[in-house]
């Protein structure tokens, strides 16, 4: 009997530092582990923050680099800016964000910048013909748009040297930090003809009306009216503007033509007659000013009106004037019962505006304002600018003529 209570006891006392020592061993492990996670947790916390100062590094500079004036350091600010963003991780990239920084900058795809042509060549000769544009940061519509008009001035005047300017800094110093294409402004385009001995100079704006940016061109070119023997300027897209939305022209009713015909073949219809017919309305997208020029776009409206175009809305970015507001186009659309809606833009290229402003998923896109009313059955875009459209071309064609004639 004594020999196993004794035997019990040892048994006990083994089960117990058995069991202690588990304990031990587990409490051990728990806190090495919970040591092991603040560890883990402290070193993803400075990898956060590590990323977070790389990505505000490189939008800082993005930032630097959106400006509409070039300084004696535009180039190698752009270039620092590229070479930065390349050496971010993907993980980095997505956290670039700063007051116009976003990982757009450098990242979207806006197709091969390659196949445009920035036109800034020397050997000029004496005769330059300038094309001015706003510009675009969007490689393909630049080079269907700007570069078609280009091309089609050129091979219409073998005799003339085609060169380009951009009149939007912010646009050239986008396309020369992601795709390394130097496009010129103004200043160095008309200090480039100097240099190289250019006689005569005929200036080609690509812009729609004579608006701000067509004056800011003017006040440019005016500084260098004495450096040639012969300095002429050709009309914008639209022509003279008129003194009040009744004014119309032979250019409005060639665009208004050109572009109805071309959104009616893009919808599928064999005229716009037939698409009104189906309950289908055309809404053209214009940027809007609130310079005087602003008449413009209601003198669009009556041109179409004019050619019979009874489905055809246009309206403005801006909402200036007020009657081409998305808002108080959405209502004559509605008034006039079409159920069917497609967005085209009116503008030379079909850049951020048509992408983001008409056609974007954000709830303040025109495409998402035409939803959200209920009022239509569907709501299709067309992302194609005025400058690819072949009618266009030819209406710059004979605007150069003009000007060389003068």
């Amino acid at each position: 009997m004594k020999n196993k209570m004794v035997k019990a006891l040892v048994l006990g006392l083994t089960m117990s530092t058995i069991m202690m020592t588990g304990s031990v061993a587990t409490f051990a492990e728990e806190a090495e582990a919970t040591e092991e996670t603040a560890e883990t947790e402290e070193a993803e916390g400075e990898t956060a923050d590590a990323d977070k100062e790389a990505a505000d590094k490189v939008a800082a500079l993005i930032d630097g680099i959106y400006v509409q004036e070039r300084t004696e350091t535009t180039d190698e600010d752009c270039k620092a800016a590229k070479e930065a963003w390349d050496a971010l991780t993907d993980e980095q990239k997505a956290l670039v964000e700063g007051e116009e920084a976003s990982p757009d900058y450098f990242g979207l795809d806006t197709g091969d910048a390659s196949k445009d042509d920035p036109r800034n060549a020397d050997e000029i000769g004496e005769n330059e013909l300038l094309v001015v544009s706003f510009g675009t940061s969007y490689n393909d519509s630049r080079v269907a748009d700007i570069k078609g008009i280009e091309d089609a001035l050129q091979e219409a005047y073998p005799d003339w040297s085609v060169r380009r300017a951009f009149t939007a800094q912010i646009i050239i110093n986008h396309v020369q930090a992601r795709d390394g294409e130097v496009i010129d402004n103004m200043q160095q385009a008309l200090d480039r003809a100097v240099e190289n001995g250019v006689k005569n100079l005929v200036v080609q704006p690509t812009h729609l009306m004579h608006g701000a940016e067509y004056d800011e061109m003017m006040e440019v070119l005016d500084s260098y009216n004495d450096k040639f023997e012969s300095v002429s300027v050709a009309e914008p897209m639209l022509g003279e503007v008129g003194d009040d939305a009744t004014v119309i022209n032979e250019d409005k009713a060639a665009v208004a033509e050109a572009i109805a015909n071309a959104a009616v073949k893009d919808a599928g219809y064999e005229t716009i007659d037939a698409a009104a017919e189906d309950g289908t309305a055309f809404v053209f997208m214009g940027h809007g000013t609130s310079h005087t020029a602003k008449v413009t776009y209601s003198q669009m409206q009556t041109q179409m009106g004019e050619l019979g175009y009874k489905n055809v809305f246009i309206g403005t970015v801006e909402g200036e004037p007020e009657e081409t507001a998305c808002e108080a186009v959405i209502e004559a659309v509605k008034e006039a019962g079409y159920k069917k809606v497609v967005l085209r833009p009116l503008m030379v290229v079909a850049g951020d505006h048509a992408e983001n402003d008409m056609a974007g998923a954000e709830e303040d896109s025109w495409k998402s304002m035409f939803e959200a009313s209920g009022a239509f059955e569907s709501v299709d875009t067309q992302i194609t600018g005025l400058g690819s459209l072949p009618e266009v071309q030819q209406l710059f064609v004979e605007h150069t003529k003009a000007a060389m004639e003068k």
